[in-house]
């Protein structure tokens, strides 16, 4: 099982093999495979959009290794005594380097590239496959009794450097890996439950619920690859939380795997007052305590109707005060994002040939814009997307409550292909990643959460220190700096940031990349931000941990690893 889903995954780059975007034979943009929508299909208009706002011309091209070679890859600590008890409990491993170079990075910018030219100085030296609870036990007490490293791995979606191998790990380190722990192992109907493996992935979960008839609604933006132990490990969210809630609104009960034992409730019960949570020690722990087995989550039935909508503003602060009022009302869809106007453009890049075509992309934005919506300008106007859910009556009752709320912020409805497509371009974003990296063009994204009063500041200044870090940093091209609120809670909003610049003529280009990271990073929390609203901290932000949860609250959380984990098993390295 693991070894199939694997050939058909990318080992240098985002997603499956059969899926990636292309330059054709005429130099037009294309999309490859039958996954997504998107694929087969021509986008006459993003050649021009990536020289336009990259300055790149596809003439020069980088080369990235076509396959792994082997030579390359970090010879295997290899623990004797421990292979001898290993092979005696049964459980499948392996010590071959494909299976462990995949299993050694996330999507980390500077992961990828490494995989492109050159390779990790430490890597997992075992993968190991355990198939219930009872064997991640077995391994844990088997690497508590030798001093081994263990490294959970689930989906490997991570974007913090958690999968990172410390460099200085002596150890043998072992990767737990989930993803035969992926059975669901009951439904309860009566309560709305369903106890499943940490190691199922969320297209899987959501399709095998769907068989009875029901659903997580957790659907953060990696819910193809991603699995549910690493959503707990991270206290992911999904898009649709305003429905079906985050990852701590959501699970129930959770049976993790400790050095010191077994951690797990008693009971399967909605909310309890016994002290401190004990779940939200598990949850965000990010490997560093265990490894999670199994987990009560809640379902929901299938909602029977769906629909797509968007919003055009005339400008982001128009947009932004939209969605503070949807807030306010406590009224918002099952999700509601909007994009600024660089993103905008971008999404209008991707659209696919269709009979009428227009001649060029500036051509096509203006005529489409301006004969649609009289006096918006298509370089500063911004657009929202929707998603409402549930039974149809209540869905169009929503969607005109809503739409209502759009017109008084100058908002006009633009209607539902463009939501739709908007939610599709979520899931084939990732991959224009390694399309960049072709043409000398390195791109990341990152996340905070942020009060509203301060949404429209922290965008701004973001997005502006952005432009001047590259500056001063002598990238020869102005970046790619935009973002879009992609969450509203009653106190805030998550925004998201997408980046990306022309590295030609940059000697370091991960080094230069990094300072700029650090320095947007330093800008949101400047401005109010916080350190993470849903990727975690990892390797990644964890100087800035102290800072962000006080002095007292790092000592709290590192007194528990101590307690748990006091030979730093689980020693990944990740938050504290």
């Amino acid at each position: 099982g693991a070894r199939l889903w694997q050939e058909l995954l990318k080992w240098n780059g985002w997603g499956y093999n059969d899926s990636k975007f292309i330059f054709n034979k005429k130099g037009q943009a294309e999309f490859t495979g039958k996954r997504y929508r998107l694929g087969g299909m021509v986008l006459p208009t993003f050649k021009e959009w990536i020289e336009k706002t990259f300055g790149a011309s596809l003439e020069h091209k980088t080369t990235s290794r076509a396959s792994l070679n082997v030579n390359d890859v970090p010879p295997p600590i290899v623990n004797e005594e421990f292979l001898q008890d290993l092979r005696a409990t049964k459980i499948s491993y392996s010590q071959d380097a494909e299976d462990r170079v995949f299993r050694a990075h996330g999507h980390c910018l500077h992961e990828i590239f490494v995989l492109r030219e050159g390779m990790f100085k430490r890597i997992p030296d075992i993968v190991v496959w355990p198939v219930c609870h009872e064997d991640v036990v077995k391994i844990v007490e088997l690497a508590c009794k030798h001093n081994l490293c263990i490294i959970p791995f689930g989906g490997g979606t991570s974007v913090s450097s958690a999968l990172e191998c410390p460099e200085e790990e002596k150890r043998m380190i072992i990767s737990l890996d989930t993803s035969q722990m992926n059975r669901i192992l009951w439904i309860d109907e009566k309560n709305l439950t369903a106890c499943v493996e940490a190691g199922i992935v969320g297209q899987d979960l959501e399709k095998q619920l769907a068989e009875s008839g029901f659903c997580t609604g957790h659907e953060p933006d990696s819910m193809e690859f991603s699995s549910l132990g690493g959503w707990v490990a991270t206290r992911a969210s999904g898009m649709k939380k305003n429905i079906y809630g985050n990852i701590e609104d959501l699970v129930i009960h959770i049976k993790m795997v400790t050095p010191r034992g077994i951690v797990e409730k008693n009971c399967q019960v909605p909310r309890m007052s016994t002290g401190p949570d004990i779940h939200h020690f598990i949850m965000g722990s990010e490997g560093t305590l265990g490894v999670v087995t199994e987990v009560t989550i809640k379902i929901r039935p299938v909602p029977e109707y769906q629909k797509y909508g968007s919003v055009v503003f005339p400008n982001f602060e128009r947009g932004v005060a939209c969605l503070r009022e949807v807030a306010k009302q406590r009224c918002a869809p099952a999700s509601i994002r909007l994009v600024d106007n660089a993103q905008f453009q971008f999404g209008h890049a991707l659209k696919p040939q269709v009979a009428s075509i227009f001649t060029s992309f500036l051509d096509g934005l203006k005529k489409f814009y301006i004969t649609k919506f009289k006096g918006f300008d298509p370089n500063i106007l911004c657009v929202a997307t929707l998603l409402f859910e549930g039974d149809r009556e209540k869905v169009l009752q929503h969607e005109k409550q809503v739409y209502d709320i759009a017109t008084k912020f100058g908002g006009l409805a633009a209607g539902e292909d463009n939501g739709q497509r908007g939610y599709m371009l979520t899931f084939v974003i990732a991959y224009l990643r390694d399309l960049g990296l072709d043409y000398y063009v390195i791109g990341e994204s990152f996340e905070t959460s942020v009060p509203w009063d301060r949404v429209l500041d922290l965008c701004r200044n973001v997005k502006e220190r952005i432009v001047r870090e590259c500056k001063e940093k002598g990238v020869q091209f102005a970046p790619l700096s935009t973002c879009r609120v992609t969450q509203t809670y009653d106190a805030g909003a998550c925004v998201y940031f997408y980046f990306a610049f022309n590295y030609r003529g940059i000697s370091d280009p991960i080094h230069v990349y990094e300072q700029i990271e650090r320095a947007a990073r330093e800008e949101i929390l400047a401005n109010g931000g916080s350190l993470s609203h849903h990727h975690g901290v990892g390797k990644l932000r964890k100087r800035w941990m102290k800072e962000s949860i006080s002095d007292v609250g790092l000592g709290m959380l590192r007194s528990v690893k101590e307690y748990v984990d006091p030979n730093n098993i689980f020693g990944n390295k990740n938050l504290l």
